[in-house]
Order: C-alpha cells, then sequence, then structure tokens
C-alpha cells in the first residue's frame, strides 16, 4: 500500500520557525518580549523594537545568552516612515521577512470631557494607524515570497469596553477590523494576519493595576481560571500563529483571557 501523497508533517515540525526572519515591535519587556523569546526559542532570528537602543539592550543581551540569533530595530511605530525603513532594512540585509508581530503600543485614561483631540490622535497613531502601514510595509517582501505571517495584540477592552480609556478601546476594536480586512486582501498571497486580545497580564506596565487589591480581586472574580496571566501565556498563541500550526487560521481575533469574555 502506497504511502498518502499529503502525508502530515511530523508534529514537532509544527512551530519550527528555523530560518525565518520575525519583526516584533514592542518588545523590550512584557508581552512583546515574551513573544520574541517564543519565536527566537523556534528557531527565527528575531528583530526586537521599541523606541530606543537603550530600552532595547537588556532584552537583546539576555536573548543572545539564550542562543537565540537577535537583532535591534528602534523606532517609533507612530512614524509610518521609520517603520518602513526599517522593514526595507531587515529585509535588505536578509532577503525576507516571515514573520510581523505588532506589539507596540501604548494608552491614556482621561474623563470622556477632558479628552483633547491631541491625547486620541497619540493613541490612535501609535495603536492602530502603525498597524496598518508596519503590514503595507510588510506586505511588499511577504507577497514576493507567497508567504507571511501579521499578528496584532489587541485586547479585550476592545471587546468588552472599559471607562475612561476611549481611545485606547476604539484603537483595539479597530485592529480587530483592521485583521479580518487585511487577512481577505493578503489571503491570496499566501499572508495570513490575526490578533490576540489578552486580558489581564502580569507585567511591568500592569503594576500600577496589581498595586490594587480590590482591582486585581475584581479580575479574578471574572475570570473562569481565576487568575491573571502570564506573558508567555500570550506568547504560546503568538508562536501558534506564526508557525505552520497556524497556517489555516486568518482573519480572527482570539481571546487569551482565562474565560473573562465568555463566561459569567
Amino acid at each position: 500500500m502506497s504511502a498518502p501523497e499529503d502525508l502530515a508533517p511530523a508534529p514537532a515540525t509544527y512551530f519550527d520557525l528555523t530560518g525565518q526572519i520575525a519583526l516584533v515591535t514592542g518588545a523590550s519587556r512584557g508581552i512583546g518580549f515574551a513573544i520574541a523569546s517564543a519565536l527566537g526559542r523556534a528557531g527565527a532570528t528575531v528583530v526586537l523594537n521599541a523606541r530606543t537602543a537603550a530600552s532595547l539592550a537588556a532584552g537583546a543581551a539576555a536573548l543572545r545568552a539564550a542562543g537565540i540569533a537577535c537583532e535591534t530595530a528602534p523606532f517609533d511605530v507612530a512614524d509610518a516612515d521609520a517603520g518602513a525603513q526599517a522593514v526595507a532594512a531587515i529585509v535588505a540585509r536578509h532577503g525576507r521577512l516571515d514573520v510581523l508581530v505588532g506589539n507596540a503600543g501604548a494608552t491614556s485614561r482621561a474623563a470622556l470631557g477632558d479628552w483633547t483631540v491631541e491625547a486620541w490622535d497619540a493613541i490612535l497613531d501609535t495603536n492602530l494607524r502603525s498597524a496598518l502601514f508596519l503590514a503595507q510595509a510588510a506586505a511588499g517582501p511577504m507577497r514576493r515570497q507567497g508567504s507571511g505571517r501579521i499578528v496584532f495584540t489587541s485586547s479585550i477592552t476592545g471587546i468588552l469596553g472599559r471607562a475612561t480609556i476611549h481611545a485606547y478601546v476604539a484603537s483595539k476594536a479597530g485592529l480587530a477590523g483592521l485583521t479580518r480586512s487585511l487577512a481577505a486582501e493578503l489571503g491570496p498571497h499566501g499572508i495570513t494576519c490575526n490578533c490576540i486580545a489578552p486580558g489581564y497580564v502580569e507585567t511591568d506596565l500592569s503594576r500600577p493595576l496589581m498595586a490594587d487589591a480590590a482591582f486585581v480581586q475584581r479580575v479574578v472574580d471574572r475570570t473562569a481560571l481565576k487568575r491573571w496571566a502570564k506573558p508567555e501565556e500570550i506568547a504560546g498563541v503568538a508562536l501558534m500563529l506564526a508557525s505552520r500550526a497556524g497556517s489555516y487560521v486568518t482573519g480572527q481575533q482570539i481571546a487569551v483571557d482565562g474565560g473573562m469574555t465568555t463566561t459569567m
């Protein structure tokens, strides 16, 4: 009896990114650093982004010490030209770009009556506009390759909403729509586009929230798994979406929230 023509690859290769090049924005710490680490441990050469080289130094050193091929690309994601130049430089060095993880983000809190045009635009530029133009830059080499993975970090606040962080909520909800439209356009070129909507995660950025015992308990009470997430739990889903394991997943927003948005 002959072997099936479409014999599935060995499961051990599903998450293998050997030889691939991945750019991760907002990667100096927290979720972004965890994602970069996961992609690097799977074999990718990872390019870490943050606004300054100094903020990337410690993370890059840690990854290199772990044997991960790592580069840095400091630029402000809100600067579309800087992002396009960074992508072009990566492709010039390596001849390709396989994975774009748009993780950089910002937030601001104010009562409705206190919001200004400048504050609104700053959050939308960083969280949403940057995603479009980084995807635009990455899509060129990915189209030429006939393959690519784009993954954005959204938030469950784009699903549930929360008072006073109106621009953040709007930007994260917008990312879900952008994800779907990019998936529709780029799918015929072998490029997938998805976003991850984390729940509450234990990171340096969430320390002010975690210092509020009452708020921590509210999150725990609302979450089916009765705890906050660790950054590596978000990174695991990013790795799946960036790898062969997620090759038929596109246009999706995946909540990684311990059940917060799906249980009562």
